[in-house]
C-alpha cells in the first residue's frame, strides 16, 4: 500500500489535470471561433472582439479576463479588424496560460499555453 498509493494518486491527479487542460483548450477554441465570427462583420472593432472573447471564457469557465490574451490579425498582420476589406483573411488567436486554469499549483502543465486560433474571410 505504501508503494502503490503514491503512484496511484499521481496517476489520478495527472488524469484530472490533463482532463481540465483538454476542457479549457476546447473552450479556448470555441472562444476563438466566436470572436472570429464577430470579427468578419463590417462594423467590428478589435476591442469589442477582445471583450466578447474574454467574457465568453469568463462566463463559461470562470477564467479571469486578465489571464486571457486575444490577438486579431488581418492578412497575417496584427492590426485593428476595422481596416479589413472584403475577402481579407482575419485570424483571431486566443491564449491562456495553463497555470492560470489549473486545479493544482505547480501542476504537470506548468509553463504551457492553451491556444485557439480561427481564420475566416471578411464579409
Amino acid at each position: 500500500m505504501a508503494i502503490v498509493l503514491p503512484v496511484f494518486m499521481m496517476l489520478i491527479l495527472g488524469i484530472i489535470e490533463f482532463g481540465r487542460a483538454m476542457s479549457v483548450s476546447q473552450m479556448v477554441s470555441n472562444a476563438s471561433r466566436e470572436g472570429c465570427r464577430r470579427a468578419v462583420l463590417d462594423d467590428s472593432q478589435t476591442s469589442t472582439i477582445e471583450t466578447e472573447v474574454k467574457d465568453f471564457l469568463s462566463n463559461s469557465l470562470g477564467i479571469s479576463t486578465g489571464d486571457v490574451t486575444v490577438e486579431c490579425y488581418v492578412n497575417d498582420v496584427l492590426t485593428n479588424v476595422n481596416t479589413a476589406m472584403e475577402n481579407d483573411k482575419i485570424t483571431v488567436n486566443v491564449e491562456v496560460d495553463a497555470n492560470d486554469v489549473s486545479y493544482f499549483a505547480g501542476g504537470y502543465l506548468a509553463g504551457k499555453k492553451l491556444t485557439g486560433e480561427t481564420t475566416m474571410r471578411h464579409e
